[in-house]
């Protein structure tokens, strides 16, 4: 509405002015007269071909170096705008807009001293440039999209702004151009300390925060896909000419479910360290042959129920990388509706940015029901006095919690520190 508003007032600033210059040249007559308003028809009828040039058919593209990063990236992103007609035009002025994901920065381990400082990471990306088409039927404009947060970024829309020398008239249009932007978060090497312990028909395990194999090779197989390169047996493979692979056993107890609270957003840098921290976790435990869930409570409860094969650990992958904090909800409360998936005999690691009351007491209950139960507690430093009550009283339940702060988070590679 602005807009056209603007449009009707330029339009009737030409139209009154070329009427008091043809005016004045009518009833004063003479060469001056005359020749002021000759001098200014050329001028009127380019600003009127401006006024009536119709910029919403350019082509507008927008190309991106890479439609797949990772957290804390860069990329370089080109605007192209191509025009039939070569309309001489001063200037023009390209913008592409930011999806509102994109008003937060990630730079990767530096963004955790910030913990108490969350509006630190959090900027105003503009991406314009004024350009001089002249007669150019083909211009663009390319920049660098640097520290690129977590997450899915649609980019949706381009505003194109031109007008005349003079500022007498100026046109704008907002093209619709999408395109998908996806970061990963960033799996981080690990230094894992402490145990869990699993007893289970006699058997103790030992697999806890450093995790051995728990996988044992009974046989041989063919190659099938989402197998892991690492099992083929290649003496085999030579000998029956065709791919094989080893195939494994899976031990009593030693599968895993991690549990994400994403129901607090009121950091963001503490819950970018819980999902970097959950990510991390599951890429060391695949690679250790580990099988282990992942259950997130957020908007909705999103449960996963094994790492063991590519294709499920993708799942989680794009998962983790979608997955927003959610306040409405509260997680001990929540957590209750999936409680047969917490008592399957399996080792529970809770992953939360703080504990309180009703998640001790939620603790208590699911004790009662299954004996393996870590809390990992991602936090600032200055927050560890409020939580120091909770922690013991989760300690005399025969919880082992292990904290992280942004000093242990700030560290290549992590580390845990049990409290």
């Amino acid at each position: 509405m602005k807009y056209r508003f603007r449009l009707l007032v330029s339009c009737l600033f030409l139209v009154t002015t070329f009427l008091l210059i043809f005016s004045y040249a009518m009833f004063q007559g003479g060469f001056v007269s005359w020749f002021l308003f000759f001098s200014f028809l050329p001028i009127l009828i380019y600003e009127v071909a401006i006024l009536i040039y119709p910029i919403r058919k350019w082509k507008v593209g927008r190309h991106l170096s890479h439609y797949i990063s990772n957290a804390g990236g860069a990329i370089t992103v080109t605007l192209e705008v191509k025009r039939h007609f070569p309309f001489p035009l001063y200037y023009c002025i390209l913008e592409d807009i930011m999806p509102d994901s994109l008003k937060t920065i990630d730079n990767h381990v530096e963004k955790f001293q910030y913990m108490n400082q969350p509006e630190r990471i959090i900027v105003e990306r503009k991406m314009k440039k004024m350009l001089l088409p002249g007669l150019k039927s083909t211009f663009s404009f390319t920049y660098r999209l640097e520290q690129i947060p977590r997450g899915e970024h649609q980019f949706q829309t381009v505003r194109i702004r031109t007008g005349d020398f003079f500022g007498l008239v100026k046109k704008e249009h907002y093209y619709a151009v999408s395109d998908l932007l996806i970061a990963y978060p960033n799996a981080r090497p690990w230094v894992l300390e402490g145990q869990i312990t699993n007893q289970q028909e006699g058997n103790l395990l030992t697999a806890s925060l450093r995790f051995t194999n728990a996988n044992v090779a009974t046989g041989i197989r063919e190659y099938m896909p989402g197998d892991r390169f690492s099992w083929i047996d290649w003496k085999q493979t030579a000998r029956k000419n065709t791919v094989m692979t080893k195939e494994f056993e899976r031990e009593k107890g030693t599968n895993m479910l991690l549990v994400l609270d994403a129901c607090n957003s009121s950091n963001p840098i503490v819950f970018e360290g819980m999902v970097e921290v959950t990510y991390s976790l599951l890429s060391y435990l695949g690679k250790q042959f580990i099988e282990a869930g992942l259950l997130t409570i957020g908007k909705s409860g999103d449960f996963y129920p094994s790492t063991y094969g590519l294709w499920e650990f993708d799942r989680m992958k794009e998962h983790l990388t979608q997955l927003q904090p959610h306040s409405n909800r509260v997680f001990s409360l929540a957590i209750q509706s999936y409680w047969n998936k917490l008592v399957n005999g399996g080792v529970l690691l809770f992953i939360v940015g703080n504990v309180d009351k009703p998640f001790v007491e939620m603790i208590k209950k699911l004790r009662q029901r299954t004996e393996y139960i870590h809390v990992l507690l991602v936090q600032p430093e200055e927050e560890q006095k409020k939580s120091a009550s909770f922690v013991r009283q989760l300690s005399a339940f025969g919880v082992d919690t292990y904290e992280m702060t942004e000093h242990e988070l700030m560290k290549t590679p992590l580390e845990v520190k049990r409290i």
